[in-house]
């Protein structure tokens, strides 16, 4: 990475970014830091043609806590008391737009994202994992889209993300109750794919998932992604549109002569695994 960060660690092995949340507060609240970093993180990881894969995981014995309220007061505090003012409205739209923009970015990454959940996902962490593509957690993982009890808004992201995932139902049962759920729920609805019995079964399942995407031809996969991304909001005709188009010039890439080749060879095929498409 090309800078120092705080509430973030990283650890490349082959074509996977394992990506640690690490606080600083309590539970790894994401505080001043956090949100500060993660846009300009997923902005590196995305330019970074070597990344194959992104895992998202919390440190300790958490995911995530949320918004770590006590260290993000100093910043909104001003612009939410007393008589908010025009331009305190604006700030504070302005400074919402931000905290969004690191969400927005994992969910328009090219890459694949996993994100892995142990213990507590509260508030930002889950609108956090339903920017990821794909989720699984442990047995002890806990969900809650805890807003409501803070008399606010979900915010950023998860309204948004998360009714493509569990549907509006589930999502309007989590955000207008605010209540604790358990991975048993989070499995039956969809929110995770799979649900591990310890937090080290978790990880070593997520990364050798996070390898399985990694180790397929880059270009195939995020345009798997972009494809998928795209078709969300439209017609199945504008999807099979604008995956026709996508892979008229896919089918011409040396990864596809080369797996047809390795097919008709019987042998396994020998893929570029780095792409730079210019994000």
């Amino acid at each position: 990475m090309e800078q120092p960060y705080q509430s973030l660690s990283f650890a490349q092995n082959d074509g996977v970014m394992t990506v640690s949340l690490l606080g600083p507060g309590k539970g790894n609240a994401m505080g001043p830091e956090f949100w500060d970093e993660l846009p300009k993180a997923m902005d590196e990881l995305n330019r970074n043609p070597a990344v194959r894969c992104l895992l998202f995981r919390g440190s300790g014995d958490h995911f995530s806590y949320g918004l770590n309220v006590t260290q993000m007061l100093p910043r909104i505090g001003k612009m939410t008391t007393g008589t908010v003012l025009a331009h305190q409205r604006a700030d504070l739209m302005a400074q919402i737009r931000q905290m969004q923009s690191g969400f927005q970015k994992m969910y328009e990454s090219p890459k694949p994202v996993i994100a892995a959940v142990h213990g507590w996902c509260i508030g930002g962490g889950l609108n956090m994992i339903a920017a990821a593509d794909i989720r699984l957690c442990a047995r002890n993982a806990k969900f809650s889209l805890r807003e409501v009890k803070l008399a606010i808004t979900p915010d950023i992201g998860g309204l948004q993300f998360l009714p493509h995932i569990i549907g509006q139902g589930f999502t309007r049962e989590m955000a207008f109750t605010g209540a604790d759920y358990d991975s048993a729920f989070a499995e039956r609805i969809g929110l995770v794919n799979h649900v591990y019995d310890t937090p080290d079964q978790l990880f070593e399942a997520a990364d050798k998932l996070a390898h399985q995407i990694a180790d397929n031809p880059a270009s195939a996969v995020q345009g798997a992604k972009q494809v998928l991304n795209y078709s969300a909001n439209k017609s199945i005709e504008d999807g099979l549109q604008y995956v026709a188009v996508w892979n008229s010039s896919q089918l011409q890439s040396t990864d596809f002569s080369e797996a047809m080749q390795a097919t008709h060879e019987k042998r396994k095929a020998e893929f570029n695994k780095k792409i730079d498409r210019g994000y």
